[in-house]
């Protein structure tokens, strides 16, 4: 969560997503509201007390009660974005029952509706649509009850005023929270697709070179914690310049599509691909050892032989892959070090005949076509 500078002890320290802005708001609305409404509160109390604004009966208690209520639920809602919801509720119906309290016991203080209208906009924009026209309803019902006993209550005119007002104030929040949540709604969206575009390798979907390093990085520094395997492979096309040279380069980029593809198909939604060059991949395989990271670069040598794309006019094209294998333990773990050995052994691949998977080390042995 992004904090102005000073207000850490205001709203604690709990942590938004990038997707969650809209939530940040209300939670941040809701502390204002909470503290605003306990310091007014207080302040009312202190004209009572000096005299200022003399008011008697049980409403005194009351308005204690709430200034009271409301410091305790910031201090409970304080950092804990998951109590938000509970939280909004128990206060909003505290602040609806000091209104109509003030409402009942306040006889003499002539304009203390407008509580029920600055209430409003704070139910539509912390609680929802839904909500703030049941919290609008509700005010308007209890304005019309309890008006008869009240002891100096409003003549008719007024009262059609004072309801005609508060359906007013609740249509214009009703559409401007629809309107500002579909906004939100459609920003989100465009961050997520700028996001995509920031990650993603354009043409074949899979991470880019810098979202996959920052990828592996993660699941590196996760093996070292847990002191897991963590391997990496290196997957290049063999013979790609001939592709594009002989078959154009949309024919290459059909082929770097198909490709891409179907090793995604083959992988663990917790393993990270990328491509990290014209025609080369890379692969993060977490908690995977080098005999297991072996298993899995032949199975996508397998499948990357049995392709065949279709390049358009009935032509399809052979390809295949040389694949690089390495794997690192626990504290070993690094991504220059993982990248190198999985690079190299890429390379021998490619010396070694192409169409084939080596691993690192020479610990286990080369699987040929």
């Amino acid at each position: 969560m992004k904090h102005t500078r000073g207000l850490g002890w205001v709203y604690g320290a709990p942590r938004f997503s990038a997707d969650e802005e809209h939530a940040e708001f209300q939670y941040r609305l809701l502390i204002w509201l909470m503290l605003s409404g306990s310091v007014v509160t207080w302040l009312v109390l202190l004209g009572v007390v000096s005299g200022f604004n003399p008011l008697q009966g049980p409403h005194i208690g009351f308005m204690t009660g709430f200034a009271t209520v409301s410091l305790v639920l910031w201090g409970v809602l304080r950092g804990r974005k998951h109590l938000f919801m509970p939280v909004a509720w128990v206060y909003q119906t505290c602040a609806l029952a000091e209104y109509v309290a003030a409402w009942a016991w306040v006889p003499q203080d002539e304009l203390r509706v407008l509580w029920f209208m600055v209430n409003v906009p704070g139910v539509y924009i912390v609680l929802g649509q839904r909500v703030g026209a049941l919290a609008t309803g509700v005010s308007v019902l209890l304005l019309w009850w309890g008006n008869p006993f009240n002891p100096r209550p409003y003549t008719g005119p007024a009262m059609v005023t004072l309801s005609l007002a508060l359906l007013y104030l609740a249509v214009f929040f009703h559409l401007y929270v629809d309107r500002s949540l579909s906004y939100y709604q459609r920003m989100r969206e465009s961050n997520q697709r700028l996001r995509d575009l920031a990650s993603h390798d354009h043409l074949t979907g899979v991470f880019n070179a810098r979202a996959f390093e920052v990828q592996a990085e993660r699941l590196i520094r996760l093996a070292q914690r847990q002191g897991g395997d963590c391997a990496m492979l290196f997957v290049d096309l063999d013979h790609f310049k001939r592709i594009n040279d002989q078959h154009g380069h949309a024919a290459g980029d059909v082929v770097l599509r198909t490709v891409a593809q179907a090793v995604a198909a083959q992988l663990r939604q917790t393993d990270v691909l990328g491509r990290v060059g014209g025609e080369e991949f890379a692969i993060i395989l977490p908690d995977t050892d080098l005999a297991g990271a072996q298993q899995v670069a032949e199975t996508l040598r397998l499948g990357v032989l049995g392709l065949q794309p279709d390049i358009g006019g009935g032509v399809r094209l052979p390809v295949t892959a040389s694949i690089g294998v390495a794997a690192l333990r626990g504290a070993d773990a690094n991504l220059p070090l993982l990248r190198q050995q999985a690079d190299e052994a890429m390379y021998q691949a490619k010396t070694g005949g192409r169409n084939r998977v080596v691993v690192s080390g020479g610990g286990l042995p080369t699987i040929g076509a």
